[in-house]
């Protein structure tokens, strides 16, 4: 029988830590004379004595979470958390409506980054701070949960990440603590890293730690409406595309740098060097398109590639510019470059490189065998042996998330939306990336103006992405449940 004490004692003490870091946004709202302080004071009171309350009610002294249990946890942890993260926005005194806050602060917790709020740099600091604190926590929880709880429950190929090897009979929260500790430190010193960087360009303090903390997040929200767009002039854009890469990393890799020095363990990572050698050949294909089809310069083609390219590619979806205007064939680049992602392992999201790895070596081995039927062809990942089990997990995957991608698209239509709307719609929602194409939720839009039916669609789905799909998937069946 499912024990559901350790699963709703952790939930508890995540909901009562949310509700704690209410308080930050409270105090620069205080300090900028800003009323919705209030807003944030008694949903910091509320979700924190609710958290608390549900903790101390499941407390078990040695919680065992299992492997059923973990994907309950999961699930539940990222709607929770959305849930009550919307408090503040329903209670600031911008009023938004239940939709809109919870679509807000689903796509914040996701890292997705797609928005319904317009008149970002006229906003309270304190909403501002609190859409940044919100990504930053959801960047840290799924480097966690890609590298503790995916492995051992073998989601969409992840076991090839297990740290060590272990059954699954192991219990998986003190591997999670232990690594939450140690990426924990890596991930505020990147940030703190970062925030320098933004101050070295002209950034002021506020906006530099809001940025910093969405960009180490690959998260996308940005303190104004212009989006990085509004800081480029003195070189913002640079620091943050030398940081979306960092967020796009292994945080396994940087593990590996602090705790043994292995200085040479990022050169000898095949997911890494494929991320580096896909980033600087889209680059060059769009930098490219630019020369032959604008009249920008060499290097100002080069920089706008370069930023939006690795924007889109990690799931950021911060902006400098409108490339939907740069024609046809850059929208369609852009919609394909959704579907990409960062490493597994780092804060971006999508399909990640290492399943397009697995997926090519399964068809180099199809093809190289269907000529010599009685040949049996050897299957590698990063010089090692790849078993069967993880090839038909990530080809399962694959079909998920296309499927899923489908489904979705459909379904928006459906609803009314137009077709580059719907589809590019979906395909941000599902690989949790942010903007979509056209004029409505482009990288010069938002998603006020569609229907509250979309919108709920919409942060489902940025949900089930989030999750990678198989994992809200398996909790959905009916086996699940049963004894």
């Amino acid at each position: 029988m499912l024990d559901l004490r350790p699963v709703f004692f952790v939930v508890g003490l995540m909901i009562a830590a949310l509700g704690v870091s209410m308080f930050a946004p409270m105090g620069v709202d205080l300090a900028y004379g800003d009323r919705s302080w209030r807003a944030f004071g008694i949903s910091g009171i509320l979700t924190t004595l609710l958290g608390a309350a549900l903790a101390m009610a499941t407390y078990t002294p040695k919680p065992d979470l299992r492997a059923r249990g973990a994907f309950l946890l999961t699930v539940l942890s990222w709607v929770s958390l959305s849930c009550f993260a919307a408090f503040p926005f329903m209670l600031d005194p911008m009023n938004l409506s239940l939709t809109d806050a919870l679509f807000e602060a689903t796509s914040g917790i996701t890292t997705t980054g797609s928005t319904v709020l317009t008149g970002l740099d006229n906003l309270p600091k304190g909403i501002l701070l609190w859409r940044a604190i919100l990504q930053w926590i959801g960047g840290v929880g799924i480097i966690v949960t890609a590298m503790a709880i995916l492995p051992m429950l073998k989601v969409g190929g992840m076991q090839l990440f297990r740290l060590e090897s272990s059954d699954m009979g192991e219990k998986i929260l003190p591997r999670a603590a232990s690594l939450a500790a140690g990426i924990g430190g890596i991930y505020v010193a990147l940030t703190v890293f970062c925030a320098v960087g933004y101050m070295a360009t002209g950034m002021n303090g506020f906006d530099a730690t809001a940025h910093a903390m969405t960009t180490l997040a690959t998260g996308g929200y940005s303190t104004s409406d212009a989006s990085m767009g509004g800081f480029m002039d003195d070189g913002a854009d640079l620091v943050c595309i030398a940081f979306m890469m960092a967020g796009g990393m292994p945080f396994g890799i940087y593990l590996l740098l602090v705790t043994r020095g292995d200085w040479r363990a990022p050169f000898k990572d095949s997911q890494v060097r494929a991320f580096i050698i896909v980033m600087a050949a889209l680059i060059a294909l769009i930098t490219c398109y630019l020369w032959l089809n604008s009249e920008l310069t060499n290097s100002r083609a080069l920089r706008l590639a370069a930023f939006n390219v690795v924007s889109i590619v990690t799931g950021t979806g911060y902006a400098t510019t409108d490339y939907n205007a740069w024609g046809p064939f850059a929208m369609a680049a852009f919609f394909a470059f959704m579907f990409i992602g960062g490493c597994a392992g780092s804060t971006a999201c999508s399909i990640k490189i290492f399943r397009y790895q697995v997926a090519f070596e399964a068809l180099r081995g199809y093809l190289f065998k269907m000529p010599r039927q009685n040949t049996v062809v050897p299957l590698r990942y990063g010089g090692k042996s790849l078993p069967e089990a993880i090839v038909y997990s990530v080809m399962g995957y694959f079909f998920l998330f296309f499927m899923t991608f489908a489904a979705v698209a459909i379904v928006l239509s459906i609803l009314g939306l137009d077709p580059v709307t719907a589809w590019s719609g979906a395909g941000s929602a599902v690989a949790n990336v942010g903007p979509g194409l056209g004029e409505i939720i482009g990288p010069a839009g938002t998603y006020e103006s569609l229907p509250n039916s979309a919108k709920w669609v919409l942060l489902v789905t940025m949900i089930i992405g989030r999750l990678e799909i198989v994992t809200a998937l398996v909790v959905l069946t009916p086996a699940f449940w049963r004894v």
